[in-house]
């Protein structure tokens, strides 16, 4: 029974603090907000006033610089086919048809030489990625700021943008088709002309030139030793070095003469090199070992005489 007043009380206490939000926004609203670029700096500071606008009358104003509705101009347009392969979920469908010879140029001097038979763009499939607005190469296809294009009818996304009509297109298929037969046929009578004029000449070999050789690398042949053998090399025995014993040659010692007699020097003293003995750190001297006592000797005991006697 007191869950069910707890819920009660509830209900009343959020009611009555919604109600009062609404309240103060209903009191705010007595005017308008002005509607102000997103660029300026107190774009997010109108927290109050009416949040709706008469649209499409009034509309709130977006960035230029967005991803929103495609737009093609077609007479700028070569059809290179790039934005419809660089498409991650084809949208884009085009259907060329080359022309015979150049029939104009876009507006920065490209020239035109295939006809747009369908260019759609069904925007109902685009993500707004914006890949094909950065491959086109004369810059025909961009993306405005129409963010609202919805529709009855699902096919109305489907946008086209080729000009030409249905007749225009079978007279450009047709020209192709005649321009290739007569491309074929003056291609087939040049291989059949070219055997008929050479059946009474003697057939002429071109003259095939020489390659010059004025800036190839000269070729490094081997130079071939004569016909004697080679000399054997004896392996080094190890050791064999040190068998040999070694020749210590002595000093010459010189004479001196006084007279008829020979004075030889002084035998000079050996004199060894001190030798620094290099000071280590004290080892801790061991501790002596307690000196044991020696007992005393005691001489042996003397037997009584009485003892003797017994």
């Amino acid at each position: 029974m007191k869950e069910y007043w707890r819920n009660i009380k509830t209900t009343v206490k959020t009611l009555k603090k919604g109600l009062e939000i609404t309240g103060k926004h209903m009191v705010d609203a007595r005017k308008q907000r002005d509607a102000i670029s997103p660029s300026d700096q107190n774009y997010f500071d109108q927290q109050n006033g009416l949040f709706t606008v008469q649209y499409p009358k009034e509309q709130i104003p977006v960035p230029d610089h967005g991803r929103y509705k495609l737009h093609n101009e077609i007479e700028d347009c070569i059809v290179c086919d790039k934005c419809a392969k660089v498409c991650p979920v084809n949208c884009i469908d085009i259907e060329p048809v080359r022309a015979t010879e150049e029939f104009g140029k876009t507006s920065d001097g490209t020239p035109l030489r295939i006809y747009a038979a369908k260019f759609d763009i069904d925007m109902a499939k685009c993500c707004f990625c914006g890949l094909c607005t950065t491959v086109c190469p004369t810059e025909c296809l961009t993306m405005t700021s129409e963010y609202d294009f919805s529709a009855f009818d699902f096919a109305e996304h489907n946008v086209p943008f080729a000009n030409m009509s249905p007749l225009e297109i079978l007279e450009k298929k047709k020209e192709l088709e005649e321009f290739n037969k007569k491309k074929e046929e003056a291609k087939a009578k040049a291989q059949a002309a070219q055997p008929a004029s050479s059946a009474g000449r003697p057939v002429v070999k071109p003259s095939i030139k020489p390659k010059s050789t004025a800036g190839a690398k000269p070729v490094m042949k081997p130079k071939v030793g004569g016909s004697g053998t080679k000399p054997v090399m004896k392996p080094k025995v190890p050791g064999a070095s040190a068998a040999k014993p070694k020749v210590v040659i002595k000093p010459k010692i010189q004479v001196k003469k006084e007279g008829n007699e020979e004075i030889k020097p002084k035998a000079r003293p050996v004199i060894k090199p001190k030798v620094q003995v290099r000071k280590t750190e004290e080892q801790p001297k061991k501790a002596a070992r307690p000196k044991i006592p020696m007992k005393p000797a005691v001489p042996p005991r003397k037997k009584d005489e009485s003892e003797d006697d017994q």
